[in-house]
């Protein structure tokens, strides 16, 4: 009897390569294997320009001076990476790279376009270090674009801004998904359906709102190091932060689990309602412990 012929391996999508690659990033201190191995790589997160959500990608980067560059390349695809359009509709983002000592350096930074003679030449520059980039270009009609980040100081006020008002917006958006998805969670549950038929109508949501929240405290994370430069007075609400954020991941993780376990009705919603609770006292002191220093008013949800 013939074998039978084996099944080529599934690739994974495009957002599932960009998630692991980005997990192996900052397990590895910047550091990756696989076809990126030794690349120099930075994750960018965005601000979606239509959903307002923190978006983060790998990209390749090249230093020069105080400044990093990428470059919307798309693997030579006919349209600009959704990042930076992004970075065009809010120049604001967050930037992780490599530290040297086997840790991820988060910091805010702030975008700027490369045009003319000056992006001719950094991409040149670029396709010298790296000869794909050549191969990019010549796939594709469109011209890649080169873009700078500068790093934003700690002491900036424009950074301060951009900081609170993301805080404020971020949080308010998790509060309305957190109480939508606990009100169709409770009707549902009243209405006695099956354990199984509630989470498969709840995890799309419920996901969403966990991949939200990990980008945010992620994101967080990172600009926690530079605000105790800034304010050593709020190294110790920043540690209960850092604390609060670990055990927010951990709940996260059993609501999951909840979410592709049958027969758990009952431990959805009192798992939604404890992540609720947990998280409406995480973001109140959040709230009273950032937004003084930051120059902005306490919001009241």
């Amino acid at each position: 009897m013939p074998e039978e012929p084996e099944q080529p391996a599934q690739l994974p999508s495009p957002a599932e390569f960009n998630r692991q690659l980005m997990a192996e990033f900052r397990a590895n201190g910047g550091q990756v294997g696989g076809m990126f191995a030794g690349a120099p790589l930075v994750l960018l997160t965005t601000t979606g320009a239509r959903s307002g959500r923190p978006r983060s990608n790998p990209a390749v980067y090249a230093r020069d001076g105080d400044r990093l560059l990428v470059f919307a390349s798309n693997g030579g695809g006919d349209k600009n990476p959704d990042w930076y359009h992004n970075l065009l509709a809010n120049p604001l983002l967050t930037v992780e790279i490599g530290d040297g000592d086997g840790g991820v350096d988060g910091y805010p930074a702030t975008a700027e376009i490369l045009q003319g003679a000056e992006r001719d030449r950094q991409f040149a520059a670029q396709c010298e270090r790296d000869p794909a980039f050549a191969a990019y270009q010549e796939g594709t009609d469109r011209t890649i674009p080169v873009v700078a980040l500068h790093r934003l100081s700690a002491a900036d006020p424009t950074r301060h801004r951009a900081i609170a008002e993301h805080l404020v917006r971020v949080h308010g958006e998790l509060r309305g998904e957190l109480a939508a998805l606990r009100k169709e969670a409770a009707e549902q549950d009243a209405t006695a359906r099956p354990a199984l038929s509630l989470g498969q109508q709840l995890a799309r949501h419920c996901l969403t709102l966990c991949g939200a929240l990990h980008e945010h405290h992620t994101n967080e994370d990172g600009a926690f190091t530079e605000l105790e430069r800034q304010f050593p007075e709020l190294a110790p609400g920043i540690a209960r932060l850092r604390d609060e954020h670990r055990a927010v991941a951990r709940a996260l993780t059993e609501l999951e689990a909840l979410l592709s376990a049958p027969g758990t009705t009952p431990g959805l919603v009192t798992e939604l309602d404890r992540l609720a609770s947990g998280l409406e006292e995480h973001f109140a002191y959040e709230e009273e412990l950032l937004l003084p220093a930051l120059g902005a008013p306490r919001v009241v949800p």
